[in-house]
């Protein structure tokens, strides 16, 4: 392992004979190619949507012209704040960089740590940095998060939050964030102090535990602050589910509906946990007509009191995408449109069945099991980079440390600029795998004769959530980690006969 990293920093020493300030532009060069090149991806899907199109024969049956143009407004919408959301954060980026900001919140937070006599303490320091930048990174992101949901979700009738509910929801991610971060930050860089020449072992190891730790953590513990879950109530849905669950042996343990239309009228579905005791999660908002009423809460509070805590999980797979208050929920149950209008959108109980049996597919061909080996896999190469790199002088003199190496700004000098053209290509290919992935989850659920409900479920969400059918080539097939909905209906079609 000696040896492997030996010809590690061999082959880097190139890196020692080139002159500070042309490596400081190549790196800062390398990361606006990359942005170019995602605006330049994010041009072409603009100019599809302003392309005047039909309602695609494939959804001649759930969609009309109005729904079509709907979803090409809120598309374009989206990308334009996307876009100049992106080129803001690139220009302040760039910019804090070119006044050597890194260097002097660095020297700031030593300084701050020497008014109450500790001096030299580089993990104090480190979290004095972590914290500053945290809080700054909160507050300057609220604007643009405020203008996201209380205007252009708001415009396009997804928004549910309140203001009061979207203050709170800050401060408790910031929090939770702060909790995690700076205990984990400050261990990873002691096991880097202390861990000779093999700490990259150790690092690794570290973060492993942490990610696993994490996976179950969050949901049993954290969502729970954010959201709300019940039980799925007793019923049709629940006893298909069961019984499909029982049929491929898949270890559920509970169902949740989670109060995800106290925040948005997005649809979603997916499941998490270890070994023996999966847990599935199903939005309000997928299943036609349900709710999450004040009644259910008196009537279950006592006996959900232990199980709420089984929540949410990152490391699952998605159908679509995203995620509580009752101020609003409450309005609009005594609004007879807007309850009319809930009770058309989502899907009938087949339908979220299938769409279930889909992310059984998942847990079936072992997807989930093979993405987290090859995160690993990639987490252990990218730490062995690290050690090749982070003794490397010419790094940190290059980025304004001209007489300290602080652990935590090599590990963001290596890993946000060095490394950014293998992680560009790597979420490429863990895009491009993705795809694949959910094409084979597509078609286990063909296979169980759950094919046409998962159609229709499909071509309900993509009404439901307004995404537009059409797509540029090119961006799908960079960004997307789902085939697009007209792809997946072929593919089923095809399968089905």
């Amino acid at each position: 392992m000696v040896f492997f990293i030996s010809t590690l920093e061999e082959y880097f020493s190139f890196l020692d004979k080139i002159e500070l300030n042309t490596l400081f532009y190549t790196l800062l060069g390398l990361t606006w190619i990359i942005s170019l090149w995602e605006h330049y991806l994010s041009y072409r899907q603009y100019q599809n949507y302003k392309r005047n199109r039909n309602v695609p024969s494939e959804l001649a049956d759930v969609m009309t012209e109005e729904e079509l143009n709907k979803a090409r407004s809120y598309a374009q919408d989206k990308m334009r704040y996307n876009e100049i959301h992106s080129i803001f954060n690139e220009v302040e980026t760039t910019t804090l960089l070119l006044i050597g900001a890194l260097p002097w919140l660095w020297k700031k937070s030593g300084n701050i740590l020497a008014k109450y006599d500790y001096n030299n303490h580089e993990i104090l320091q480190s979290i004095v940095f972590i914290l500053i930048m945290m809080i700054y990174s909160t507050i300057s992101s609220i604007p643009w998060s405020y203008y996201y949901h209380f205007i252009l979700e708001e415009k396009h009738g997804f928004n549910k939050q309140t203001i009061g509910f979207f203050i709170k929801d800050n401060i408790k991610k910031l929090l939770v964030t702060l909790v995690l971060t700076l205990p984990i930050a400050s261990l990873l860089i002691k096991i880097i102090q202390i861990g000779g020449d093999y700490f990259f072992i150790y690092a690794w190891l570290f973060i492993t535990i942490m990610s696993l730790g994490i996976a179950f953590i969050y949901p049993n513990y954290i969502a729970p602050l954010f959201d709300r879950y019940d039980p799925l109530r007793e019923g049709e849905l629940r006893a298909s589910i069961e019984k499909l669950a029982a049929k491929i042996n898949f270890p559920l343990a509970k169902i949740y509906v989670v109060e995800g239309s106290a925040r948005s009228a997005h649809s979603n579905a997916y499941f998490y946990g270890f070994l023996k005791a999966k847990r599935i999660v199903l939005y309000d908002t997928l299943i036609k007509g349900y709710t999450i009423s004040k009644t259910d809460d008196n009537k279950d509070k006592e006996n959900t009191t232990n199980e709420v805590t089984e929540k949410l999980s990152e490391e699952e797979t998605t159908l679509t995408h995203r995620r509580t208050t009752d101020e609003k929920i409450d309005k609009e149950n005594n609004d007879p449109q807007a309850t009319k209008k809930k009770a058309d959108k989502g899907c009938e109980s087949d339908e979220v069945l299938a769409v279930l049996c889909h992310e059984f597919g998942h847990w079936y061909l072992s997807h989930n099991l093979i993405n987290m080996c090859i995160s690993f896999l990639n987490l252990f190469l990218v730490f062995a980079i690290f050690a090749a790199l982070f003794k490397r002088t010419v790094l940190y003199q290059a980025f304004g440390f001209t007489k300290t190496r602080p652990i935590l700004m090599g590990l963001l000098i290596i890993f946000q600029y060095v490394l950014s053209p293998y992680f560009e290509v790597f979420s490429f290919a863990l895009t491009a795998l993705s795809r694949r992935f959910e094409f084979q989850a597509d078609n286990f659920a063909v296979k169980l004769h759950h094919g046409e409900p998962l159609g229709r479920a499909l071509k309900k969400l993509e009404i439901d959530n307004m995404t537009y059918p059409f797509s540029d080539y090119l961006y799908a097939k960079y960004h997307y980690s789902h085939p697009t909905l007209l792809e997946r209906l072929k593919a089923i079609k095809s399968k089905q006969n």
